[in-house]
C-alpha cells in the first residue's frame, strides 16, 4: 500500500480526492484482486495491475455527477434531464440568495421572525385567484401534507379510473395510506358518474379527491364528472373536494393547441377547495410543490407538524419567486419552458438549418438532413399532443450505428443527449438554449476525431 500511495498515478488525486480517500480506493481494489485471484483469475498481481484497475476508479471519482447537458431530445419538461429551465431572473435571484444571508425567515418591517411562504403567497394568490397558498418540497409532498392535515383517519373519495402510479414512488392508494387516509374507490376504470360519488360518500367521509392522470390517457367509451358537479356535491354533503392537478398550468395554452389541461385558476373558480401542483414543469420554475385555495383550511396546513419536513429551502424560493413575478408582469415569454412549447415551427425549421451548416463543415462527408419531427411537452401535460418541429439527421453508420453515436456523444465533456430514428441520429432543436449549438459542435468534432 505505502508503494501504491507514493506511486505518481496515486499522488495526482491526494489534493483532489484526499489521500485517505485514495487510500479506501485502492484498497478495494485491492480486495477486488484477491478474490479474482482466489478464483482462478489469470492476473499478475502487480502494483501495475492495481493501479490499471485504480486509475479508472479514481479518475471517475473525481468528476462531478450532476453535469450540465444538452437536450437535443425535443422533450421540454424532461424528467431525466432536470424538468425546467430556469430564467434568467430566476437563475440570478438563486445566486444571490445562495451567496449571502437573506431575509428567508425575517420580517424586515417589523424587524422580527417571518414565514417562509410569505415570499410567494401573495404571488400564487394574484396567478390564481385563491385565498391563501402555501408550499412545500414538490407536488407529492403537497398531496401528503394535505391529506395528512385534512383527511387522516377518515374516508377520501376516488375515482377508480384517477388512481394512477406517477413515476415509480407515487401512487395515489400508497400516499393515502401513508397519509392516513382511508380510501374509497368509486366507479369503473373508464366510466365515473356522478351517482358513484353520492353513494360512496359516507358519515367517515372527509373528501372528494380529483387526480391528474398525468401520462395515462383512456379514450373510446369513457366519462368523468365536471369540476362544478363535484363541488355542488361537497357542499351539499358539507365535505372537502380536493384536486391534484400535477403539472399545474396557470396560462391558457389552447391558443397553441394544447387542449384539454384545466389552469389552476380554473379549478379555484370551478369549486375546489385546495389545488396541489407542481412548480417544475408547466410553470417553469424549480422544484416546488404549491397548494393554494380556501385561506381557512391553507391555515390548518401552516400549523400541521409534517410541515417542516417539507419545507423548502431559500434557493428554491428565490427562484419561484422570481418565476411567478414574470407572471405577474406578463412576461412569460423569458420563461425557457413557455418559450420552447409556444415556438413556431417555422423558428425551429430555421434553428435546424443553422445547425445543419455548423454540422456540415465538421463531417462533410456525411449525409447531413432536415427532418421533421414531433417534439413533447413532457412532465406529465398533453401525453397525446405533439409538438410539431425540427431536428438536423445524421447517419449512424461510421459508428457502427446511431445507437453508437449517441452513446459517445453522451461521454464527452459536453454531453449531449439526442434522439433516434432508422439509424439516424436526431438532434431536435426546440429544446436547445442558447450556446448547445456550439455545444454540439464540440462533441461531434471530438467524437468524429476519434473514430
Amino acid at each position: 500500500m505505502d508503494g501504491l500511495l507514493q506511486s505518481p498515478g496515486a499522488e495526482r488525486y491526494f489534493s483532489l480526492l484526499g489521500r485517505t480517500t485514495v487510500k479506501d480506493i485502492l484498497s478495494e481494489v485491492l480486495s477486488d484482486l484477491r478474490r479474482d485471484l482466489l478464483n482462478g483469475a489469470e492476473i499478475s498481481p502487480t502494483a501495475e495491475t492495481v493501479l490499471e484497475r485504480a486509475l479508472p476508479v479514481l479518475e471517475k471519482r473525481c468528476r462531478r455527477s450532476l453535469l450540465s447537458v444538452v437536450n437535443a431530445t425535443g422533450v421540454v419538461v424532461h424528467t431525466n434531464l432536470g424538468r425546467s429551465c430556469l430564467a434568467p431572473e430566476a437563475v440570478q435571484a438563486v445566486a444571490e440568495a445562495a451567496s449571502g444571508y437573506s431575509t428567508l425567515e425575517f420580517d424586515l418591517d417589523g424587524g422580527k421572525r417571518g414565514h417562509r411562504s410569505d415570499h410567494v403567497e401573495w404571488l400564487l394568490c394574484r396567478a390564481t385567484g385563491a385565498e391563501a397558498g402555501i408550499v412545500v418540497n414538490n407536488n407529492a409532498g403537497a398531496v401528503l401534507l394535505m391529506l395528512a392535515a385534512l383527511c387522516a383517519e377518515r374516508e377520501v373519495v376516488v375515482s377508480r379510473g384517477e388512481l394512477v402510479e406517477i413515476g415509480g414512488s407515487f401512487r395515489i392508494p400508497d400516499i393515502m395510506a401513508f397519509s392516513g387516509a382511508h380510501l374509497r374507490e368509486v366507479g369503473a376504470t373508464n366510466r365515473t358518474h356522478r351517482a358513484d360519488y353520492e353513494g360512496g360518500i359516507g358519515e367517515e367521509t372527509a373528501a372528494l379527491l380529483k387526480v391528474h392522470p398525468s401520462n395515462f390517457r383512456m379514450e373510446g367509451f369513457t366519462s368523468s364528472v365536471p369540476r362544478e358537479d363535484l363541488a355542488a356535491l361537497a357542499r351539499e354533503r358539507g365535505i372537502l373536494f380536493l384536486e391534484d392537478l400535477g403539472s399545474g398550468t396557470l396560462l391558457d395554452l389552447s391558443p397553441l393547441g394544447l387542449r384539454g389541461e384545466p389552469t389552476v385558476a380554473d379549478c379555484i373558480r370551478e369549486g375546489v377547495d385546495l389545488v396541489t401542483f407542481s412548480g417544475d414543469k408547466m410553470l417553469g420554475g424549480p422544484q416546488i410543490g404549491a397548494i393554494v385555495g380556501k385561506k381557512a383550511l391553507v391555515d390548518r396546513l401552516r400549523t400541521y407538524p409534517l410541515l417542516r419536513a417539507l419545507r423548502v429551502d431559500k434557493m428554491t424560493l428565490a427562484a419561484f419567486e422570481a418565476t411567478l413575478r414574470l407572471y405577474l408582469s406578463g412576461r412569460t415569454e423569458e420563461i425557457p419552458t413557455l418559450a420552447m412549447i409556444s415556438a413556431s415551427k417555422e423558428a425551429l425549421r430555421k434553428k435546424a438549418e443553422m445547425l445543419a451548416e455548423k454540422l456540415k463543415k465538421i463531417l462533410p462527408e456525411e449525409k447531413i438532413t432536415l427532418v421533421e419531427v414531433d417534439d413533447a411537452v413532457g412532465g406529465g401535460a398533453f401525453p397525446a399532443t405533439p409538438l410539431p418541429g425540427w431536428g438536423v439527421a445524421i447517419p449512424g453508420e461510421r459508428w457502427g450505428s446511431a445507437g453508437n453515436l449517441l452513446a459517445l456523444l453522451r461521454g464527452q465533456e459536453n454531453p449531449v443527449i439526442a434522439g433516434a430514428r432508422e439509424n439516424e441520429a436526431i438532434f431536435h432543436v426546440r429544446t436547445l438554449l442558447g450556446g448547445d449549438e456550439e455545444r454540439i459542435c464540440r462533441s461531434l468534432r471530438a467524437v468524429s476525431e476519434k473514430g
